[in-house]
């Protein structure tokens, strides 16, 4: 949780944003990649239309062998939040409109696309719009951590990285995706239900107890009833959210995120195999702090790379409507890019 040291860490950060150059070239490429969605959801195929798949479907990444399935997420309304935890009150109503979800968290077969070039194809398929997106420097050690690559769940990388990896997708497919927000993770792990978790936990989660002190292949224990898989446990998961108190209120709150103002904290959320079953549930919150990149060697740190987070990932959302570019582009440059020392 958010400790009185990662506190004083934060506050001793420099923080700093874009040059206007560089802010003015992100903007004109989240522009371009608008165009591409836009002009694939015209597009008279039924099937590259936005958004004309109502139901689950499976996406295969451009010049690749890599897919994903997205899993559609029906728009309604929940109450948010539990008594159990001081930051999981007050409890209240949040409404979301309809939304594609991962069926499971981004594999090391699709984020390597996104980390290593060579690994994509893009030497024959040349995109200047593919390649404006910032990638991540060639980490500095195997980021696995030998616990496997092939089919298993990518790890530690920042908030910032997975946003990038979700501007660089949706270049790359002509689909818009973003991380979730907090209200939509939890809405979309509940699955309908009012209550915050499985039973029996072991037949849909890897955590302390069953895990083997590793992560496990994405996908491999029982999925929740609208068809997501490891929603709790194997990797925790970022959300869009900066992780703060709640907030209650007489009507319900539509659509809502917490934008990010600071790089720490954001707000994770699903628990991992490292966690016992208590921190495994719908309304478990956990805010990301500045100790998970402890041991990296780096000055500044790095912006990509959580070296300590060994139990984090995410997965992505592709909402309903299509936003703005503006939108866009607070989407995947949420908060502040650099916390350098």
């Amino acid at each position: 949780m958010w400790t009185v040291r990662a506190a004083a860490f934060a506050a001793a950060c420099i923080l700093s944003a874009q040059t206007p150059a560089d802010e003015a070239r992100e903007r004109a490429n989240v522009a371009r990649i608008r165009e591409r969605i836009a002009a694939k959801a015209a597009a008279p195929q039924p099937a590259a239309q936005y958004p004309a798949r109502a139901g689950p479907y499976k996406v295969t990444i451009p010049g690749t062998t890599i897919p994903y399935d997205m899993v559609p997420v029906p728009a309604g309304e929940f109450t948010m939040g539990s008594d159990a935890k001081p930051d999981e009150k007050p409890v209240h109503k949040v409404r979301l409109d309809a939304f594609w979800m991962q069926a499971h968290e981004v594999t090391w077969d699709e984020y390597r696309l996104f980390m290593f070039a060579s690994q994509g194809g893009e030497a024959a398929q040349k995109d200047a719009t593919v390649d404006a997106v910032s990638r991540p420097t060639k980490p500095y050690v195997e980021m696995s951590f030998g616990m496997g690559i092939n089919g298993f769940p990518a790890i530690s990388m920042t908030q910032h990285a997975a946003n990038k990896y979700a501007e660089w997708l949706s270049a790359r497919t002509g689909e818009f995706y973003r991380l979730p927000t907090e209200a939509e993770w939890e809405y979309a792990c509940r699955a309908g239900s009012t209550l915050t978790g499985p039973a029996p936990l072991a037949d849909s989660a890897w955590y302390a107890a069953n895990s083997t002190a590793k992560y496990q292949k994405a996908a491999a224990k029982k999925p929740n009833a609208w068809g997501l898989y490891d929603m709790l446990g194997n990797v925790m998961e970022w959300t869009l959210d900066q992780y703060a108190p709640y907030t209650a209120g007489a009507q319900a709150q539509v659509n809502p995120w917490v934008k990010a103002t600071a790089p720490y904290p954001n707000a994770v959320r699903g628990g991992s195999w490292n966690d016992p079953p208590e921190a495994l549930t719908c309304t478990a919150r956990v805010a990301s702090d500045a100790a998970w990149k402890q041991q990296d060697p780096q000055l500044p740190k790095s912006i990509w790379y959580l070296t300590d987070a060994q139990w984090l990932g995410f997965r992505l959302v592709r909402p309903s409507k299509l936003p703005t570019a503006e939108e866009m582009y607070r989407y995947w440059n949420s908060g502040l890019e650099h916390d350098e020392q």
